[in-house]
């Protein structure tokens, strides 16, 4: 579960780490410069139809930092220390509002470079407008996280294998996919995958609007300071 920008946690421990670790992260961004990027907790820009956000906002965080050269193609230095629960969620996020039963397609497209160390996951965060439902799919994962809820079916949907999880971080449902091998490249077909929630589960309703579609990395730890680059990342439907 992740604080992606719906509620704002502001704790006083963040803002000095975030401030020493400016000039290190902003020299991890690629060589050539990146027309955006920013050191701030809740650093947030649009560009090319997608909005961008540091997201920082767990107990406990150490610096952050976000670049982007375009709506797609972005990246995060991150440098948070190896304790237990998430820090953050650096992610690009693409605005649908449409119901599920008028979507006719939903498609994720990723392409990232990510730490072989380190606790984080890569996942899509998807939103419908009220914040009742929150469904995650996590393309890949490494060290000590783990999802909310119980275990409660493997299925192959929108062209992956995932375990799905059920439960509630006390404000909304939250359904998530873990992919069962992890990827670093790929598509995902969205739409199957919420079909199978709202009309084989009934765990949702199939009138409810999708909002927000994200992408981003849901850091625990990255001591010593990683990098996590977004090569290529699109979201489209209709």
């Amino acid at each position: 579960m992740v604080k992606s920008g719906i509620r704002k946690i502001t704790m006083a421990v963040v803002a000095p780490a975030l401030a020493l670790g400016a000039t290190v992260g902003l020299a991890s961004a690629p060589a050539s410069a990146a027309v955006w990027n920013s050191c701030d907790q809740w650093a947030g820009t649009s560009l090319d139809g997608y909005k961008l956000y540091n997201n920082v906002w767990g107990a406990g965080a150490g610096a952050q930092c976000i670049w982007a050269n375009s709506g797609t193609g972005w990246g995060v230095w991150a440098d948070h220390p190896d304790t237990g629960g998430i820090k953050s969620y650096a992610n690009s996020t693409k605005t649908i509002n449409r119901t599920i039963d008028s979507l006719s397609w939903l498609t994720g497209n990723y392409d990232v470079s990510v730490p072989s160390s380190g606790a984080y996951n890569t996942s899509y965060d998807i939103w419908d407008n009220a914040h009742q439902y929150e469904i995650m799919l996590w393309v890949n994962h490494t060290g000590a996280v783990g999802p909310i809820g119980s275990w409660q079916a493997n299925v192959t949907l929108g062209g992956h294998n995932w375990n799905v999880y059920k439960g509630t971080n006390g404000s909304n449902q939250v359904f998530s996919f873990l992919r069962t091998s992890n990827s670093t490249s790929g598509t995902v077909d969205v739409k199957p995958i919420l079909d199978w929630i709202a009309y084989t589960k009934g765990w949702m309703p199939g009138n409810e609007v999708i909002g927000d579609v994200q992408f981003g990395y849901e850091i625990t730890s990255s001591s010593g300071g990683l990098n996590f680059n977004t090569n290529n990342s699109t979201v489209s439907g209709g």
